[in-house]
């Protein structure tokens, strides 16, 4: 079992590292700005396209990890974006590709009373968008063998390296776990609160959206190492897959 688990590990990070090298190759210098002429029906589509791209994903089951547990991993998020419109807001000669990857650091850690805490960081290769965020996470139902974890969570994200345009999120979520055997699926509800401004094109532009983001993921944990997929289905599809480290 012991030598399974290392060629899952091995498998999974590679597979990892080549879709972070494929998509950086195609998305080479995506950066974005802000474009000078931009209307304000343009600017708040993209904040939505943006703002639920860097949103924060649980990216872990409703159970809670317990006050000696911690999950320590990276992860990729690809990201499903309209090309024309993020066309408008990037410096690249060529179209943006269909997905954007997020590669990212991804940490939590178990609490008492059944909380659990959170943080990300990521950069998008070849270009200037940077985000980093944080959640808090109660289980008022831990679960048990005969019934499902139940949580809500906070979360806050912003973006970063982005000149004359800030953005931020906060978000909200309700999720629902129950493990079987090795594997644990989950489902969740969220909604994101998106705000942006840009200080370039004199309009000064301000946008405050709220939009709703379904999920559902499993975590399959094998002795120290485990695995979580997720699938987060909003305005703007999210796709990601986490290696951890963890108790």
């Amino acid at each position: 079992m012991r030598s399974q688990n290392k060629d899952y590990f091995i498998g999974f990070a590679i597979t990892l590292l080549l879709l972070v090298q494929v998509q950086a190759a195609s998305a080479a210098e995506v950066e974005i700005r802000i474009p000078p002429g931009v209307n304000a029906s343009t600017f708040s589509s993209f904040s939505e396209e943006i703002g639920l791209a860097i949103s924060y994903l649980p990216m872990a089951p409703a159970e809670p990890l317990g006050i000696l547990g911690f999950d320590v991993g990276i992860e990729l998020s690809a990201v499903h974006i309209d090309k024309g419109l993020w066309g408008q807001f990037t410096t690249s000669s060529s179209r943006p590709p269909s997905f954007v990857p997020f590669p990212k650091i991804h940490i939590q850690k178990g609490l008492p009373l059944s909380f659990d805490i959170g943080f990300v960081y990521s950069e998008v290769p070849s270009s200037n968008i940077k985000m980093y965020g944080g959640e808090l996470k109660w289980a008022f139902i831990s679960g048990n063998v005969a019934l499902p974890a139940v949580a809500i969570r906070g979360s806050y994200t912003t973006l970063s390296g982005v000149n004359n345009f800030d953005l931020e999120t906060i978000g909200a979520d309700i999720s629902i776990s129950k493990g079987f055997a090795f594997v644990t699926p989950y489902a969740g509800y969220g909604q994101v609160w998106i705000d942006s401004k840009e200080t370039i094109t004199g309009s000064n532009f301000n946008e405050s959206l709220s939009r709703s983001k379904p999920f559902i993921g499993a975590k399959i944990s094998l002795a120290v190492i485990n695995f979580v997929f997720e699938a987060d289905f909003g305005a703007v599809p999210i796709y990601t897959a986490r290696l951890n480290v963890g108790f």
